[in-house]
């Protein structure tokens, strides 16, 4: 398995955004994702989201696993974390597709950001940018399917996924915004 990342290309990219009925003082993206339990990362996008987990990698760097759906293609994604704080985690997967055609691997970045708006909101941004690596290129290209063609599947299934679950994470972060809030003011 080649593990090189193609940086010149890209598979798809995409960002929405959401509001969080919460100040952005109670907003911790990073400790809501690291401690997400997996039942409520199933309900963010059922019935796509199958399971999730917190794990370290082996030199102490956070690891978020997600095993999901994009379109036909099951997801086992294993996010480090590059930046982990309250309001911004950039997460890096190289991530194993389980395709209708075998298994191959992509890099995902992951990108979970909140800015305020106001004293009692915020923006959620939730952004995913896919890159083929070695590995997929000769896969497609071993299956005599067009990279464009490739991109052009993975922009539709994952744009329509990041879509539907973008507004069920900011309202998993507001939860637990608006829980903390209760517990402090206990």
């Amino acid at each position: 398995m080649s593990d090189i990342i193609i940086t010149g290309k890209q598979l798809s990219a995409s960002a929405y955004t959401a509001t969080i009925n919460a100040p952005i003082e109670t907003i911790d993206i990073a400790d809501w994702l690291f401690t997400l339990p997996e039942a409520e990362y199933q309900r963010c996008c059922a019935p796509d989201h199958i399971s999730a987990g917190a794990t370290f990698t082996d030199d102490g760097r956070r690891m978020s696993i997600n095993v999901e759906m994009i379109g036909q293609t099951l997801m086992v994604q294993h996010y480090v974390a590059e930046i982990a704080t309250p309001t911004l985690c950039r997460m890096v997967s190289t991530s194993d597709a389980f395709t209708p055609n075998g298994r191959t691997r992509v890099q995902v970045i992951w990108t979970l950001s909140a800015r305020k708006i106001d004293e009692a909101t915020c923006e959620y941004t939730n952004s995913v940018v896919a890159h083929p690596t070695q590995e997929f290129l000769d896969f497609i290209d071993k299956h005599g399917m067009p990279f464009e063609d490739a991109a052009d599947a993975r922009q539709r299934d994952g744009g329509d996924h990041n879509s539907r679950e973008t507004p069920l994470f900011a309202a998993s972060i507001e939860r637990r915004a608006l829980a903390r809030m209760a517990a402090k003011a206990a």
